[in-house]
C-alpha cells in the first residue's frame, strides 16, 4: 500500500510517498481503508519536530480520518468489516490503510461523507468537550472566541450557537471575522484595531461575557481574562501564538470566574464512552444540517507536502484533506 512518510524531520518537502507492508489486525485491532485523512496546523510542527509527540521514524502525519472496515482482529465487537468509520489515531493517517484500535472508531452514520467525517475528530471534539464537559455551557449565555477563523475557532464558533449561545467573535482582520460570520457569529471583534477587553465590555453592557474560548493564548488572555463576567469560565484550549501566559491569579479570585483547562486528547483515553457520545453528537448535528464542517481544499494523497505547505502558510480556512 502506499504511504507518505516523515524519515527525517524537517519541512513538507522533505516527505517521501512510498509503498510499504499492508498492516493486519491483531487482538482489539482493526484494518480501516481510509477514504479521507485530515491535516492540522500540529502536522507540520510533528514532522519537524517541534510538537510535544516526536513518534517513532517513519512515522505518517494526519491524526484523523474517516473510511471503511476491512479487517477485524480477535475480541472487536463494536464494528465490522464493511462498517463506515472514523478515528483519532495521534498521527499515521496519511496512507491508504491504517490499523487502529478498537475504541478509537466511532461508526459513521449514512448521510454524513467521508471528506466531512475525517475533519470532526480534533477541532469539533476538541470544542464540544470544552462548551459541553468543562464550561457546562447553556442556552443564552455568551460565548468569545479568540482566534475565531482558526481550525477550533470555527468549530467553537458553529457549536456555540447550536447549543444556543450568543457568539462574540475575535480576530486579527476583517477578513477573518467576515469568515466567522459565515459560520454564525453575532458579533465581530478586530482586536488588531479595537482593545479586546473595553469591546467585550461594551458588548455586554458592561457586564462581561461568561465563557472565553481561548486557543491563542499570548498577550490576549489577561485581556479576555479581563472580560470575563462574575463567575465566567475561562477556557484554555491552545497558544497558537506561541506565547504561554501568565495570568494574575488576583483576577481569577476578584471575578469569582473558572480557569477550565480542556485537554482533549487526555479526556479521550480516560473516558471513551464520553468521546463516543460527543462525537455522536457532533455525527447527529452535521447529518441534520446544524452543522456544515468547511473543507477548504481536498488533496491527492501523493499532494500531501503541498497540503502541509498551505497550511503551514496559514492560508487554510477550515479543513485541510487528502484523499488516498
Amino acid at each position: 500500500m502506499k504511504a507518505v512518510l516523515c524519515e527525517k524531520f524537517g519541512p513538507p518537502s522533505e516527505l517521501t510517498l512510498r509503498e510499504i507492508e499492508a498492516p493486519s489486525a491483531g487482538p482489539g485491532e482493526v484494518v480501516v481503508s481510509v477514504k479521507a485523512a485530515a491535516l492540522n496546523f500540529f502536522d507540520t510542527l510533528i514532522i519537524e519536530g517541534k510538537y510535544q509527540y516526536r513518534p517513532e521514524m517513519p512515522f505518517s502525519p494526519s491524526a484523523e480520518m474517516a473510511g471503511v472496515v476491512k479487517a477485524i482482529g480477535e475480541g472487536v465487537e463494536r464494528v465490522k468489516p464493511g462498517d463506515r468509520v472514523l478515528a483519532y489515531v495521534r498521527w499515521g493517517a496519511a496512507r491508504e490503510e491504517v490499523l487502529v484500535n478498537e475504541d478509537d472508531l466511532v461508526l459513521l452514520p449514512e448521510g454524513v461523507s467521508f471528506e466531512q467525517a475525517a475533519g470532526l475528530t480534533v477541532t469539533y471534539g476538541t470544542t464540544l468537550h470544552a462548551l459541553k464537559d468543562r464550561a457546562k455551557l447553556e442556552p443564552g449565555e455568551t460565548v468569545a472566541v479568540l482566534g475565531a477563523s482558526g481550525g477550533v475557532g470555527q468549530a467553537a464558533v458553529e457549536i456555540a450557537k447550536v447549543m444556543g449561545a450568543r457568539v462574540i467573535a475575535c480576530a486579527s482582520s476583517a477578513e477573518k471575522l467576515e469568515f466567522a460570520k459565515r459560520f454564525g457569529a453575532d458579533e465581530l471583534v478586530n482586536y488588531a484595531d479595537e482593545d479586546l477587553k473595553t469591546r467585550l465590555k461594551d458588548l455586554t453592557d458592561g457586564c462581561g461575557v461568561d465563557v472565553v474560548y481561548d486557543p491563542v493564548g499570548g498577550d490576549l488572555a489577561e485581556a479576555a481574562l479581563r472580560a470575563t463576567g462574575w463567575e465566567g469560565r475561562y477556557l484554555v484550549v491552545g497558544f497558537a501564538s506561541g506565547d504561554i501566559p501568565k495570568i494574575p491569579l488576583n483576577l481569577v479570585l476578584l471575578k469569582g470566574c473558572d480557569v477550565l483547562g480542556v485537554f482533549w486528547g487526555e479526556a479521550i483515553v480516560r473516558d471513551p464512552e464520553g468521546h463516543w457520545e460527543n462525537m455522536e453528537t457532533l455525527l447527529s448535528w452535521v447529518r441534520d444540517g446544524k452543522l456544515k464542517p468547511h473543507v477548504h481544499k481536498a488533496f491527492k494523497l501523493e499532494d500531501t507536502a503541498s497540503a502541509l505547505q498551505e497550511i503551514a502558510e496559514r492560508k487554510a480556512r477550515g479543513k485541510v484533506i487528502v484523499t488516498p
